[in-house]
């Protein structure tokens, strides 16, 4: 008989925890670099939308293949392969589970854009099957899974791409150089908005899944539950068992510039959120009014969350607290930098433009990037390096803790939980104000406001009294068939 090593045997007997034989048996990139007319495969999962979006710009670079569509409704197979053939000049498989595309030695990676519950346990088994990954935002449903994918893209050196698509943004790096250089006085406070039209989502009645869809696999790791229309394919993003609400969704990008403006921060010593699901009555679960505050030393991450949002130009001064807005400021002993330009205290709004040198990041955008990095196996030069991901994305998890364990108050002056500080105190203004202006009568109307929780970065656990419940939120409990080795992070 063979001789099985200790890794092999771990290996094995994870991903067959996952109800799969997969085939360990690593790829052509594993260990070496692949020279540039090496063609690089990659297996695509998750193609109902954002997907779309990643195998158009696979097919885009010289000698790189997309060899498997994955997905488990089986009703895009058709449209989006013939898509495919067309732009690489060759069908890709097509198949359900992706379990099936990690027995191929030939791929090489896999690229994320499934739903969020499935970031982190498709990324992990992944790199566990020797496969390279970019996996969409935000890296993980919860903060124990995005620390056991940053763990095992570590263990099995792989190089893992997280879609915070700003970090390789040349002009985005450059003005984050200009925050930390200190010519604009020190950083006080990093502000992050998502402000975004989330109209009602309505409700939609349970019935047996359509034919083609293979819910169970859907669901994955997720409780087993009913299907129905408001899950598949986008509104699963404001349900708990699937989503983080909008700030695990687009926010999640400007959470990354929030965190990345602030030097060293990985996550915060505190956090505190408030906030709702206010306007309209549905079946969404997450809030559409939110805001968060971290507390990162002497430095405050502040982030606004408004989905209630004006779409007529009409109306724009009348609804000042009710616009577009995905966004980022830093807030200076100085002045304010916003929009690629400084605006001094006292300044009476004037503002110039700021003084810093460019800043050189990987080119080819996030996938030119992701997929040059595959054939050097430099996981130094990625972007968005997975540990990336995991901070900024435990970032919005975090926010969410703090509002699902808190209590339940009545909108009037600020909580003085949330502090003194003025950025917080007018984002707290924003929120209600944007409420008033879509005619919400604030007289009575509750709202969740959040415990303050103090945070160990280190264990990244909660501390203090009574944070069993927040902790418990900090993992999920995963169905058997697609549980993740917990057993396997590091221990701290």
């Amino acid at each position: 008989m063979s001789r099985i090593t200790r890794r092999k045997f771990v290996q094995q007997s994870a991903l067959a925890s996952l109800g799969a034989g997969v085939a360990l048996s690593g790829t052509k990139a594993s260990g070496k670099v692949l020279g540039a007319n090496d063609t690089v495969r990659v297996g695509v999962a998750g193609i109902n939308g954002r997907g779309r979006s990643h195998y158009g710009d696979y097919c885009k670079q010289k000698n790189v293949e997309v060899a498997y569509l994955i997905d488990p409704d089986s009703r895009l197979f058709d449209s989006r392969s013939k898509d495919v053939a067309n732009k690489q000049g060759k069908a890709p498989q097509c198949v359900q589970d992706f379990r099936k595309a990690l027995e191929d030695k030939n791929l090489d990676a896999i690229s994320i854009a499934t739903t969020n519950h499935w970031h982190a346990p498709m990324t992990i088994f992944a790199c566990m099957a020797g496969k390279d990954v970019y996996v969409e935002k935000p890296a993980s449903h919860n903060v124990h899974e995005g620390r056991v994918a940053l763990e095992m893209a570590r263990k099995y050196n792989r190089i893992v791409q997280h879609g915070t698509q700003q970090r390789s943004s040349g002009g985005r790096a450059r003005e984050i150089a200009a925050v930390q250089s200190g010519k604009y006085g020190k950083l006080l406070v990093s502000k992050g908005y998502c402000a975004k039209p989330r109209g009602s989502i309505g409700t939609k009645k349970h019935e047996a899944p359509p034919a083609g869809l293979d819910f169970n696999l859907w669901t994955g790791p997720a409780p087993e539950q009913p299907f129905h229309r408001n899950l598949v394919h986008y509104n699963w993003h404001w349900f708990w068992d699937f989503g983080n609400g909008d700030i695990g969704n687009q926010g999640v990008h400007e959470v990354d510039v929030m965190r990345w403006a602030i030097p060293g921060a990985t996550l915060p010593t505190r956090v505190v959120s408030i906030g709702g699901r206010f306007g309209y009555e549905d079946q969404g679960q997450t809030a559409n009014t939110q805001m968060a505050v971290y507390t990162f030393g002497d430095v405050l991450a502040v982030f606004e969350v408004r989905g209630l949002i004006n779409n007529n130009p009409t109306r724009k001064k009348e609804m000042a607290h009710s616009q577009r807005k995905v966004a980022n400021e830093y807030y200076t002993t100085e002045g304010m930098i916003a929009g690629g330009k400084f605006y001094p205290k006292n300044g009476n709004g004037k503002s110039h433009g700021l003084d810093a040198p460019s800043v050189s990041v990987g080119g080819g955008g996030p996938f030119g990037n992701f997929i040059n990095c595959v054939r050097s196996r430099k996981q130094d030069e990625l972007n968005a390096d997975i540990a990336h991901g995991h901070y900024s994305s435990a970032l919005c998890h975090l926010g969410n803790i703090s509002l699902r364990t808190g209590q339940s108050a009545t909108w009037g002056s600020m909580p003085e939980e949330l502090g003194d500080n003025d950025v917080v105190q007018q984002t707290f203004v924003n929120l209600q104000e944007n409420l008033r202006e879509f005619k919400v009568p604030l007289k009575g109307l509750k709202y969740q406001q959040g415990r303050v929780l103090n945070f160990d970065p280190k264990t990244e656990k909660f501390v203090g009294d009574n944070v069993d419940e927040a902790n418990a939120l900090l993992t999920r409990k995963y169905r058997k068939e697609f549980a993740i080795p917990s057993n396997l992070a590091f221990a701290k």
